[in-house]
C-alpha cells in the first residue's frame, strides 16, 4: 500500500495557516475580552443608571405648609388633603393624544396642558397638570390610568383658609411658582409645580413656611405605572406663624366697613402689634390658592373695587384734618406758636388773589390751638403753615414716618408723599409754590398717606412720641423642634419734642371727641382721643351731599386712641367716599375701641367726669 507524502513546502505552508488563524481567533478573543470589559467596568454604572431609569422613577413628595394663628391661636390657614394629577414624559408617548384624553376626561384647558408639558426640565421628573382635584376626577383617571402612560394621581395637602375672606389681605394667597420666580435666586432649590405664597404674609414669609420637599423612589412597569414605591427621604412641614391680630377685632373691624370701600387699622402703641387691619373690598383667598383660568384672572385684575389693594397699606389718601396733629405738634415744637396764641378766623383766608376757605362758613372766631384742634379749624393751620413753610412741615412729617413705608411684613407697601420743596423739583421739575403750602397745612395737596401710617402716628402721639414698627408676626414655630421664637417688638425711636406738647395735643384730641367735631366717638366705656379728617375728592362740587354722585363724595378719617390716660390701642379709620369724618369714621373707631376693651377688660376703663353717651343729634361737621 502506498502511503501519502507531503513534501515539504507544502507541510510549512500549512503551518503558518495555522499559526494565523490561531492568532486571528486569539485577537478576536481579545478584542471580545476588551468590549467586555468596556461594557461591564468602565461604563458600567451609566448603563445601570440607565437600566435603573427605565425601570424606576424619582418622585418628589411636597412638604405640608406651615400653618398660621392668630394672637390667641385660632386657626386662620391650614392644610386639607388633594389629590393633584402628574404626568412623566418618559413614559408618554404621543403628547398630543395625552392632551386630548386629559381635556376629554376632565375639562382642561388643552393650551395649559401643552404649555405646562413643554416647560423646560428631565423628562423622568413628574409635572403637575393639576391641583385640587376632586375625588370624582381622581376616580376617573385611576379608570382610565392604562390608556394613559406617564399619567399619576398623588395625594397632597393643599392650603385652606377656614375663614374666607376674613384677613385676606393679611394672610394673601398661595400658588404654583412661576418661571421668572424659579429664575430668582431665593427660589433656587425649589422645582417646577412647587406651591410658594404669592401675597401677603404667605409670601413675606414664604421661606419660613414652605418647608423642604422629600422623595420616593417608584418602581413602573413598561407603562410607566407605579408598581412599588419606597420613601427615599420624607418631606419637612414648614414653620408655623402666631400673628399679632386678634381675628375677633379682625371680623368686627371687615364686619363695620361691610359693603364700602375703605380701610381700619387699630394697633398696639406699646409695642407696635397690629390687632386689626382691615380693607374692603376683599378677595377669597381659597379660590386665588387654586389655579386660575386667564379669564378668571382678568375679570378679578379688573374689578373696579380693586379687590386686590390692600387699602391698609397700598392706598394712599390726602389725610385731611387728620394731619393738623403732626401740624400742631410742628407749630409748638418750633414756636410758631404758643398754645395761648390766637387766630381769628372769619371764614377764609386770604393769600394772594385766592381765598382758602375754612369748612365752617362765616368762621370760629379767635381760636387758640387747643380749639383749633377741637374744632378743626382751617384758617388757623393755613396760617401757622404759611408761618412755618413747608420744608419744616416736611421735617415734623417725616419724623412722623410720613413719606415712608412703615416696614410691616406685607410686600408692595406704599409709602405715601411728604412733599418739600426738593421732593417737588425732584419729582416734577418744578418750583414749590407759596399757595401750596397753604394747602398742604390742612393735608390737602400734594400730601398723602396710608390708613398704616396714621394709626402709626397717631399711636407714637398716644405713647408721648415713643414710635415701634407696625409688625404682623409675633412669634414663629419650628416644626421640627417644637421650638417657639417670639419675635421682638421693633422700637424706632422717640420723637424730638416735649413732654408737655404731647400733654396739650392729647388733651385737645380728647376734647375732640366729648366736645368737638367727633362727638360721635365718645363712650360710656373708656375715653377716647381723636382727630377727625375729610379729605377732599373733587375740588368743584355744589349741593347737599346726598346729591353728590358716590365717587365725588369725600373720603371720611377718624383717628384715635385709647383710653386717654393709658393708651392701649390706636386706630385709624378711612372710608372712601364716605364724607365726613365725623359722622362717618368716627363712630366705626369707637366700635373697634370698645370691643377692644371688651375683649380686654384688664384695661382700665373710663373716669367718672368723661362717662357720658353721646347725645343724638346731628353730628359737628369738620373741615
Amino acid at each position: 500500500m502506498a502511503s501519502a507524502h507531503y513534501p515539504e513546502t507544502e507541510f510549512g505552508d500549512l503551518h503558518r495557516r495555522l499559526f494565523i488563524l490561531r492568532v486571528g481567533l486569539l485577537l478576536v478573543v481579545a478584542l471580545l475580552g476588551l468590549r467586555l470589559w468596556h461594557l461591564q467596568i468602565r461604563e458600567g454604572p451609566y448603563y445601570r443608571d440607565l437600566s435603573e431609569n427605565n425601570r424606576t422613577r424619582q418622585v418628589l413628595l411636597e412638604p405640608a405648609r406651615g400653618l398660621i394663628y392668630d394672637r390667641h391661636g385660632v386657626l386662620l390657614a391650614n392644610n386639607v388633603p388633594s389629590f393633584s394629577l402628574y404626568v412623566t414624559l418618559e413614559d408618554v408617548k404621543d403628547r398630543e393624544v395625552l392632551i386630548q384624553q386629559l381635556t376629554d376626561l376632565l375639562g382642561l384647558d388643552p393650551a395649559l396642558v401643552r404649555k405646562k408639558l413643554m416647560i423646560r426640565g428631565s423628562k423622568l421628573l413628574p409635572r403637575k397638570i393639576k391641583d385640587r382635584m376632586t375625588l370624582r376626577d381622581a376616580t376617573l383617571v385611576e379608570s382610565h390610568r392604562l390608556d394613559m402612560p406617564g399619567v399619576m394621581i398623588q395625594v397632597e395637602s393643599q392650603r385652606n383658609y377656614p375663614g374666607g375672606v376674613t384677613a385676606a389681605h393679611l394672610l394673601g394667597y398661595v400658588g404654583e411658582i412661576s418661571a421668572d420666580q424659579l429664575e430668582k435666586p431665593e427660589f433656587i432649590d425649589l422645582h417646577q409645580g412647587s406651591i410658594v405664597g404669592q401675597y401677603g404674609v404667605e409670601k413675606s414669609y414664604d421661606r419660613h413656611m414652605r418647608g423642604l420637599a422629600g422623595q420616593k423612589s417608584v418602581e413602573v412597569d413598561a407603562l410607566g405605572h407605579e408598581k412599588k414605591a419606597s420613601v427615599v427621604e420624607r418631606p419637612q412641614a414648614g414653620n408655623d406663624l402666631y400673628l399679632t391680630i386678634d381675628v375677633r377685632l379682625q371680623k368686627l373691624a371687615e364686619d363695620l366697613l361691610g359693603v364700602e370701600q375703605g380701610a381700619i387699622v387699630a394697633l398696639d402703641p406699646t409695642n407696635g402689634d397690629i390687632l386689626a387691619m382691615a380693607s374692603r373690598p376683599a378677595f377669597d383667598p381659597n379660590l386665588l390658592s387654586r389655579e386660575l383660568t386667564a379669564k378668571q384672572w382678568v375679570e378679578i385684575v379688573q374689578d373696579e373695587g380693586r379687590p386686590l389693594n390692600n387699602r391698609a397699606s397700598q392706598g394712599q389718601y390726602p389725610p385731611g384734618s387728620t394731619f393738623k396733629i403732626p401740624m400742631a405738634i410742628a407749630a409748638l415744637e418750633t414756636k410758631t406758636m404758643t398754645p395761648s396764641s390766637t387766630v381769628h378766623c372769619n371764614g377764609g383766608y386770604q393769600f394772594g388773589k385766592r381765598l382758602y376757605h375754612d369748612w365752617k362758613v362765616g368762621g370760629h372766631g379767635y381760636v387758640d390751638l387747643h380749639d383749633a384742634l377741637v374744632h378743626s379749624c382751617d384758617v388757623y393751620f393755613y396760617t401757622i403753615g404759611q408761618r412755618m413753610g413747608i420744608d419744616v412741615m416736611a421735617e415734623f412729617g417725616k419724623d412722623f414716618g410720613l413719606g415712608r413705608a412703615t416696614g410691616v411684613e406685607l410686600p408692595s407697601e406704599r409709602s405715601g408723599i411728604m412733599p418739600s420743596t426738593a421732593w417737588k423739583q425732584k419729582a416734577k421739575n418744578e418750583s414749590w409754590l407759596p399757595g401750596e403750602t397753604i394747602s398742604a397745612a390742612i393735608g390737602q395737596g400734594y400730601v398723602t398717606v396710608t390708613p398704616l401710617q396714621m394709626a402709626s402716628l397717631v399711636g407714637t402721639v398716644a405713647n408721648d412720641g415713643v414710635s415701634y414698627r407696625p409688625r404682623l408676626v409675633q412669634a414663629v414655630m419650628d416644626r421640627t423642634t417644637g421650638n417657639l421664637q417670639e419675635l421682638p417688638a421693633v422700637p424706632r425711636g422717640k420723637l424730638n419734642a416735649k413732654p408737655d406738647t404731647f400733654r396739650i395735643i392729647k388733651d385737645a384730641l380728647a376734647d375732640v371727641v366729648t366736645k368737638g367735631t367727633a362727638t360721635r366717638a365718645k363712650s360710656s366705656l373708656v375715653t377716647i382721643g381723636g382727630k377727625t379728617g375729610t379729605a377732599q375728592v373733587a375740588a368743584l362740587r355744589t349741593g347737599p351731599e346726598e346729591n353728590i354722585p358716590k365717587k365725588y363724595r369725600d373720603h371720611a378719617w377718624f383717628v384715635a386712641f385709647a383710653p386717654v390716660e393709658s393708651p392701649k390701642i390706636a386706630v385709624a379709620v378711612l372710608g372712601e367716599h364716605m364724607g365726613h369724618g365725623g359722622a362717618a369714621a368716627a363712630p366705626l373707631a369707637k366700635e373697634v375701641i370698645e370691643t377692644y376693651m371688651k375683649l380686654t377688660p384688664q384695661v382700665p376703663v373710663v373716669t367718672s367726669d368723661l362717662s357720658g353717651v353721646a347725645q343724638p343729634g346731628r353730628p359737628s361737621k369738620d373741615s
